[in-house]
C-alpha cells in the first residue's frame, strides 16, 4: 500500500511553519498514543504514521528532499518508519501540552522531546539520469554534478573554531532536554540553551558559522551496467549529504531513465521489431539481413511466410543487468505491397493470379474480433 502524503498525515499545509508541524504532531501523538489506546491496532498505526511524517518534516534537509521528490527522494532510508528518538515516552508528549494549549510558560517554554544528540547520518540524495537505448544495452560511464552538504574542511565537521571544541551543555548536562516533575507526571522539554544537541559551541568556525557543513557541488562518476531499465536505481554509498556533527554521509541514488528506440521495443530482456518483406521473398523464401544491437545479422525467411508471422532469434535481446545471459529478439514479418508496377510486372502478377485457386472468404463478425496491436499479438504468441 502506498504511503500517504506526510502533510496530509499531520493535517497541515505544505507551507506550515516548524512550530505548526510540531504542534500538529503532538496533538496526533497524544490522541493516538498506544498508552492511551491499549489494544487498538488502528491507533498504534496512526501513531507510527504521524511519527514518521514528523521525523521527515521536522528535519530541514529531509523536508527539502521530500518537497522536491516526494517519498522517492528519501531513498527508503530517510524516514525509516517510526523513529523512537522523536519522543522518549508518553511523558514527553505531555511535555508538549503547554505548546498545544498556549501554556508554554507553565511548562517552562518550548516543550517537546529531545532531538537526537551527537553525530547523525546525513540525508540521502536522488539524481535522475537519462541515457540512450544503446547505452542501456552496452553499459556506460558518465559524470554527474551533485550539489550537497559536505563536512566543513576547516573544522572537520565539528562546527568549532580551530583550537576549540564543543563543550557539554551546563543546563542539561548533555542530555539535550530538561525534565520537570509536575505532580504524577514527568514533563520534558528541549533544552533551549543547546537546542537539544547536548553540547555548546562557544567559538563557531568562521567557514561554516558553526554548522559543521558547507554547500558544495561535487563531480561524481556513475558506472551504469549493461541491461539496466527505466526506473531502476544505482546506489552510491556515502555520496549523499554529510551528517550533522560529523556524522556519516547518506547515500546517493541515481534513478535511470532510458530513451525509447526508433526501431526496437523492449519487454524485460526481450526485444521486438518489425521488418518489411516483399511478396516473392515471403512466398518463395529467402535470406535477408536484419538489424540487431550488435549490427546486422543474416535472417532466413521460410517459404510461405505470412504477414504477421513472428520468429525468435535467440540471444539477440538485451543483456541481463545481473550479467546472466541475454534475452531474445522477436522479429515480426510485414509483407509489403508494391505501390507502382511496370507493365511486365503487372502481366506476371496477372498470370500468377490466374494460376492460383480461388479462395473462399468468410467474414468474421466484428464482435468476435480483437482490437490488438502487433506488439500485444506477438506477446500472446510467445508469452
Amino acid at each position: 500500500m502506498s504511503k500517504r502524503d506526510y502533510y496530509e498525515v499531520l493535517e497541515v499545509t505544505r507551507t506550515a511553519s516548524d512550530q505548526e508541524i510540531k504542534s500538529a504532531y503532538r496533538k496526533l501523538a497524544f490522541q493516538h498514543h498506544p498508552d492511551r489506546n491499549p489494544g487498538k491496532k488502528d491507533a498504534e498505526e496512526k501513531f507510527k504514521e504521524a511519527a514518521e511524517a514528523y521525523a521527515v518534516l521536522a528535519d530541514a534537509d529531509k523536508r527539502r528532499l521530500y518537497d522536491k521528490f516526494g517519498h522517492a527522494g528519501l531513498g527508503g532510508a530517510a524516514a525509516g518508519g517510526f523513529d523512537p528518538t522523536v519522543f522518549n515516552g508518553f511523558e514527553d508528549i505531555l511535555g508538549g501540552l503547554g505548546d498545544m494549549f498556549g501554556l508554554g510558560d507553565m511548562f517552562g517554554g518550548g516543550g517537546g522531546g529531545a532531538r537526537r544528540r551527537g553525530p547523525q547520518r546525513g540525508a540521502d540524495l536522488r539524481y535522475d539520469l537519462e541515457i540512450t537505448f544503446e547505452e542501456a544495452a552496452t553499459g556506460t560511464e558518465t559524470s554527474v554534478q551533485i550539489p550537497r552538504q559536505e563536512a566543513c574542511e576547516t573544522c572537520k565537521g565539528t562546527g568549532a573554531a580551530e583550537g576549540s571544541k564543543p563543550t557539554t551543555c551546563a543546563q542539561c548536562q548533555g542530555r539535550g532536554q530538561i525534565r520537570i516533575q509536575q505532580g504524577p507526571f514527568m514533563l520534558a522539554r528541549t533544552c533551549g540553551y543547546c537546542r537539544g544537541t547536548g553540547s555548546v559551541i562557544s567559538k563557531p568556525c568562521a567557514t561554516c558559522r558553526g554548522a559543521g557543513r558547507v554547500e558544495k557541488e561535487r563531480k561524481l562518476t556513475v558506472r551504469v551496467p549493461a541491461g539496466i531499465a527505466t526506473g531502476q536505481r544505482l546506489r552510491l554509498s556515502g555520496e549523499g549529504e554529510a551528517g550533522p556533527a560529523g556524522g556519516p554521509a547518506g547515500d546517493l541514488y541515481v534513478v535511470i531513465h532510458v530513451q525509447e528506440h526508433s526501431f526496437f521495443q523492449r519487454d524485460g530482456n526481450d526485444l521486438y521489431c518489425e521488418i518489411p518483406v516483399n511478396f516473392p521473398t515471403a512466398a518463395l523464401g529467402g535470406e535477408m539481413t536484419i538489424p540487431t544491437l550488435d549490427g546486422t545479422e543474416p535472417f532466413k525467411v521460410p517459404e510461405g511466410t505470412e504477414s504477421g508471422s513472428t520468429f525468435r532469434v535467440r540471444g539477440k535481446g538485451m543483456p541481463d543487468v545481473s550479467g546472466r545471459g541475454r534475452g531474445d529478439l522477436l522479429v515480426t514479418v510485414k509483407i509489403v505491397t508494391p505501390a507502382k508496377l511496370t507493365k511486365d510486372q503487372k502481366k506476371l502478377l496477372q498470370q500468377l493470379a490466374a494460376s492460383l485457386p480461388a479462395e473462399k472468404f468468410e467474414p468474421t463478425p466484428l464482435s468476435d474480433q480483437e482490437d490488438k496491436g502487433l506488439f500485444d499479438k506477438v506477446k500472446d504468441i510467445f508469452g
